[in-house]
């Protein structure tokens, strides 16, 4: 078992007067009265928080987010450890992001939360922060919100559920859904087995436990070293998932005393390490859009390039769905990240620290593989290069995304004539219209489902097969959009075309007919139009209205930036200082 390394240099540690929270209590004068006569109001006594580093947990629990319904408990065993290292806990709730059940789309609301997340952090007298998410958007959201405070802070990953069942076959949400779905519409299955796979495709609280958005974004959480060791793979309804969460309340009072902010551990480093660790999990493409918020809102660049680059280092060497065998439960079992990430030593940055250890290479050390089909041996892997790759070409000249070891193999070299939908819902009313009379050898094209277009960029990338091919065994086909898609889904789908055509980008000027070419070994995306055609198109578009009139949606479309930029707010993602609130 590995042993937790705690320093014994007693020269770093905060004193209690230089605690953040000590301007709210500590000082002499009618605010600080104040704060304590109303803390006495909320029932606490002085010796159970005066002096001491006040801790808080922010919470995305809510009654309608199954991923999270969890957290309230959780809360209270991150609340039992930061009690037991002599912290004071202090549980707010934040806004809660469901992939499942928030339209159009949670990814509208990602920066709303990361927002909210700064905000009270920086008002509030707090010394450090526990984080709890899972839920795709919410686990780069908070860390985004977070790292722009730079307090000491902590991530607690909701952890994947139980796997799902049905009949003799072992289900992952998401990934399974998609598939016995298009049986259903080919006429393999009908409603009473729809009805079964209803009740057994998702058996209890946790995020997806498929290598989807969810699953990626936490094991990307801990390669950056943000959670303690083996924390994201933990099955949320497992004991062990408790026990981390109260070792994460001991840690991050022990991060406070040595004064261990954020910004010491989300380093240029740990980003390139969590690119890796994405790439060889063969993760969801929507890694690439947070990971790149999250950097931006650390001071670290990062581009679709370095995705590129590192991409073409590391081998894919997990065996789990979408693009493998095996669920979320396995990959604990064999280890988890700690035992992932040993077999990739070579590509990582070890001296760097974690908020666990001094080093990665410290809580590294002893991790062992103990199943070679789930976590693989190099000589054994997937594939040879990451499991995403980066596309450039006249038709998404900042770039776009496939997640080719998704795909069907003979469709990552590929020609085709476009088939063009201009909505999302024009596409839904008309696919199965005989008189399109697709083929297999079409081009499903989506515009108008960016960032702007969606709006939030919702996740319509997995275009449907149309079901007369669905009924002919055909189950996948090239396609491409601006949108992104769930990281459980799978098919030779291009995502996150940049520029997107709600904006002018090319694939505005896509039409029915024209050739399109793939070939993700020359990363090449290539409309096969002339360039004075192009223009000839161009200088008769005309933009879109805006979606949206006031509200937040209206600060939303002005300040939102493209895919190929991490889609944060323009005001957030720019550098510069913002002072500490004036306490008084």
């Amino acid at each position: 078992m590995r042993q937790v390394h705690t320093p014994d240099d007693e020269s770093a540690r905060i004193a209690p007067g230089e605690l953040r929270s000590h301007q709210w209590y500590g000082t002499e004068g009618l605010r600080s009265f104040s704060h304590r006569a109303r803390t006495r109001q909320l029932g606490y006594l002085p010796e159970e928080h005066l002096g001491k580093p006040v801790i808080a947990i922010l919470n995305t629990w809510s009654d309608i987010n199954p991923c999270h319904v969890h957290l309230r408990d959780r809360a209270q065993a991150v609340k039992r450890g930061v009690w037991q290292a002599g912290g004071f806990p202090l549980e707010f709730p934040v806004s809660t992001l469901s992939e499942t059940f928030q339209k159009p789309t949670p990814m509208l609301y990602r920066n709303m939360l990361a927002m909210e997340t700064e905000e009270l952090l920086r008002s509030y007298p707090v010394d450090g922060a526990v984080l709890l998410g899972g839920c795709d958007k919410t686990t780069p959201a908070l860390l985004m919100g977070a790292a722009s405070v730079d307090l000491p802070t902590v991530f607690v990953p909701a952890g994947p559920m139980l796997p799902g069942h049905w009949r003799s076959e072992v289900l992952g949400s998401g990934t399974d859904m998609w598939k016995y779905w298009d049986d259903r519409r080919a006429g393999l299955i009908g409603d009473c087995e729809m009805a079964e796979l209803e009740n057994g495709l998702a058996r209890s609280a946790g995020h997806c436990m498929t290598m989807g958005t969810a699953s990626t974004l936490t094991a990307a959480a801990e390669a950056l070293g943000v959670t303690v060791a083996g924390a994201s793979s933990i099955p949320a309804v497992d004991s062990g998932h408790e026990r981390m969460a109260a070792r994460s309340g001991l840690r991050i009072v022990e991060l406070v005393r040595r004064q261990m902010k954020l910004s010491q551990l989300l380093t240029a480093e740990a980003y390139e390490d969590a690119v890796a660790t994405v790439l060889a999990l063969g993760g969801s493409t929507n890694a690439v859009i947070h990971l790149i918020a999250m950097a931006g809102r650390s001071g670290v660049k990062l581009t679709l390039d370095d995705f590129d680059r590192i991409a073409r280092t590391v081998p894919v060497l997990a065996n789990l769905r979408p693009g493998g065998k095996y669920l979320m439960e396995d990959f604990h079992f064999a280890g988890g990240l700690p035992a992932f990430l040993a077999r990739l030593t070579d590509v990582l940055h070890l001296d760097r620290p974690t908020v666990e250890h001094d080093t990665l290479r410290a809580q590294l050390a002893g991790a062992q593989v103990h199943n070679s089909d789930v976590i693989r041996e190099r000589s054994h892997a997937l594939a040879d290069e990451g499991g995403v790759a980066v596309l450039r070409g006249n038709l998404c000249p900042d770039g776009a995304v496939i997640k080719h070891i998704a795909a069907e193999p003979h469709l990552l070299r590929h020609t085709g004539p476009a088939v063009v939908f201009d909505t999302y819902q024009e596409m839904q009313r008309t696919i199965n219209d005989p008189a399109l009379a697709l083929t297999p050898d079409h081009v499903l094209v989506l515009r108008n489902a960016g960032p702007k277009g969606g709006p939030g960029m919702p996740e319509y990338g997995m275009l449907p097969i149309p079901d007369y091919l669905l009924k002919q065994g055909v189950r996948d086909m090239v396609r491409i959009s601006d949108a992104r898609m769930s990281g459980t889904s799978y098919g030779a789908c291009v995502l996150h075309i940049a520029p997107e055509s709600f904006v002018g980008g090319p694939l505005a000027l896509v039409r029915t007919g024209d050739p399109v070419m793939l070939d993700v070994a020359a990363r090449l995306l290539h409309l096969d139009v002339s360039d004075e055609e192009m223009e000839r198109r161009r200088a008769a578009w005309t933009p879109p209205p805006e979606r949206y009139g006031r509200g937040y949606g209206a600060l939303y479309q002005d300040q939102i930036t493209q895919a190929d930029t991490g889609c944060d707010f323009a005001f957030l993602a720019r550098q510069g200082e913002v002072p500490e609130p004036y306490v008084g």
